[in-house]
C-alpha cells in the first residue's frame, strides 16, 4: 500500500512547481476555477490526514504516547485541544463511511462534515438502521446545496423529512432532553459590589428567562418610562434593572414559602423620629445601610415591616404562652443575631431555626431573652446528646463532642 506516499509525493512536487507562480495573471474565470478546485483538494487532504489519524495508534505506541493526539502534541507542537479534538473527528469519520467517502472525493469542506457528524449523533439511539442510513445520505445530499451554518438547521429537523411517522416522538425526547440539561446547569450568584449595588448573574432554563422577560415587560412600558426626566432615553437594559425592582417590590411576601416560620418579610430597623422625619440612616436585617426615605417608600409599597412599627403591636415577649416563636418574635431575633449564634457560623437569618436556650418541655420560656437563631447544622447539635454545648460570654454558642460519645455510640 504505497498509493499513499506515491500521492503525497506527487503533490509536494506539484506544490514545488507552482511556488513562485503568481496568481496576479491569472483571468477572472481562472482564478475561479482554481479556487474552487483548491477547496475541493483542501478537503480531499484533510479526510487523508483524518484517515492516517484514525489508524496511526502504533505511531503512539512506539513511543509511549497515551495516543495519536499526545503524539501530535509532543513532536509537532499541536496545541493538545486541537489535537484531542482532530483525533476524535477522525474516529467519527470512521464509523460514518458515506460521509467519509464523500470528503474524500471533495464534495463538501469539513466544515460541513463536522456539521453531519454532530447531526448523526444528535439523532435518537434506537433510530432504525435503515433510517440511520438514510439520514446519513440525505445530509451529505445536502452538504452541497447549504452553507454549514443552514445545513445544522436542516440537520436539527432532519426527522420531519426523512422519518415523520417518528419525529414528532423524537422531538419531545429532545425537547425533554434539553431540559433536563437547562436545569442541571442552572445557577445563580447575587454579589454585592460594596459601591451601593449588586450584580446578579445567572443562568436559567430557557422557559424561566422567558416567564421572568415577560413580567419585566409589564413594568417598562417602553413608550412611557423610556423618557427621562430630562427627556433624554433611558438604555433598555437601565429599564429591565428598574423592572426588575418593581417586580419584588409588588410581589406579596405573604404568598412566597416560610422557612422557620417566616423568612420572606424585610425588615429595617431605625428610631420613631427617623423614620417621620425621612433623615438618617435605617439598617436592613442583614445589616446594610438604606436611607430613611427609601425605607418610607418601601414600607408603602414592597410589604417591608420597620422595626418601629411593632409588627402591628404584637407583643414580643410571649413567655410561656406559646410553645413555638412567633413571626414577630422571630424577626426580632435576625434584627439582633443577624446570623447562626454558633461559634464561626455565618448562615444568614433567614435560614436558620428559633431555639430554646432552654428547652420548652423542661421549663424554657417562648421571649427573646431566652431565644437565639441557630442553622439547622447547629439547631441538631444543640439537641444531640453526644455534643457539650457551651453559652459563651458574647451569646454565642460552642460546640464540643463529648469523650467517649463515639465509642459509646
Amino acid at each position: 500500500m504505497r498509493q499513499i506516499q506515491a500521492a503525497l509525493a506527487t503533490i509536494a512536487a506539484a506544490l514545488d512547481d507552482a511556488t513562485d507562480a503568481n496568481p496576479i495573471f491569472l483571468g477572472t474565470s481562472e482564478k475561479r476555477d482554481v479556487l474552487a478546485a483548491l477547496m475541493r483538494s483542501r478537503a480531499r487532504l484533510e479526510e487523508l490526514y483524518l484517515r492516517v489519524v484514525a489508524s496511526a495508534d502504533d505511531v503512539a505506541e512506539e513511543v509511549g504516547a497515551r495516543d495519536v493526539a499526545a503524539w501530535l502534541v509532543a513532536q509537532h507542537r499541536v496545541e493538545s485541544p486541537a489535537a484531542h479534538a482532530t483525533l476524535r473527528l477522525a474516529q467519527a469519520l470512521e464509523a460514518r463511511p458515506v460521509v467519509r467517502a464523500r470528503l474524500a472525493r471533495g464534495a463538501f469542506s469539513l466544515e460541513h462534515a463536522r456539521v453531519i457528524l454532530r447531526g448523526l449523533d444528535d439523532l435518537p439511539d434506537d433510530l432504525p438502521a435503515e433510517v440511520l442510513a438514510r439520514a446519513e445520505v440525505t445530509l451529505c445530499d445536502l452538504a452541497g446545496e447549504h452553507r454549514p451554518k443552514d445545513l445544522r438547521r436542516v440537520a436539527s429537523h432532519l426527522l420531519e423529512v426523512i422519518a415523520p411517522d417518528i419525529a414528532e416522538a423524537a422531538e419531545a425526547e429532545a425537547i425533554q432532553r434539553l431540559e433536563e440539561q437547562a436545569q442541571a446547569r442552572a445557577t445563580l450568584s447575587i454579589t454585592d459590589l460594596g459601591d451601593g449595588t449588586t450584580r446578579i448573574h445567572g443562568i436559567v432554563p430557557e422557559v424561566v428567562g422567558h416567564r421572568l422577560r415577560t413580567y419585566l415587560q409589564a413594568y417598562t412600558q417602553p413608550r412611557v418610562a423610556a423618557l427621562e426626566a430630562d427627556g433624554r432615553v433611558q438604555p433598555r437594559s437601565r429599564l429591565l434593572a428598574h423592572a426588575f425592582a418593581q417586580l419584588l417590590e409588588n410581589t406579596d411576601p405573604t404568598r412566597l414559602p416560610a422557612h422557620g416560620g417566616d423568612a420572606t418579610t424585610v425588615v429595617v430597623t431605625m428610631t420613631l423620629d427617623q423614620l417621620q422625619a425621612g433623615l438618617g440612616v435605617a439598617w436592613l436585617d442583614d445589616g446594610t445601610p438604606i436611607s430613611t426615605g427609601e425605607t418610607r417608600r418601601l414600607a408603602c409599597t414592597a410589604g417591608i415591616i420597620p422595626a418601629v412599627l411593632g409588627g402591628n403591636s404584637e407583643p414580643l415577649d410571649l413567655g410561656r404562652t406559646r410553645r413555638l416563636f412567633t413571626p414577630s418574635q422571630r424577626k426580632a431575633l435576625a434584627l439582633r443575631d443577624k446570623h447562626c449564634r454558633a461559634e464561626g457560623c455565618t448562615v444568614p437569618a433567614p435560614w436558620c431555626d428559633a431555639h430554646h436556650d432552654q428547652p420548652w418541655s423542661t421549663g424554657g420560656h417562648t421571649d427573646l431573652a431566652h431565644g437565639s437563631l441557630l442553622c439547622g447544622h447547629h439547631h441538631r447539635r444543640a439537641h444531640d446528646p453526644t455534643y457539650e454545648t457551651t453559652r459563651l460570654p458574647d451569646g454565642r454558642y460552642r460546640f464540643r463532642h463529648r469523650a467517649g460519645a463515639i465509642l459509646r455510640r
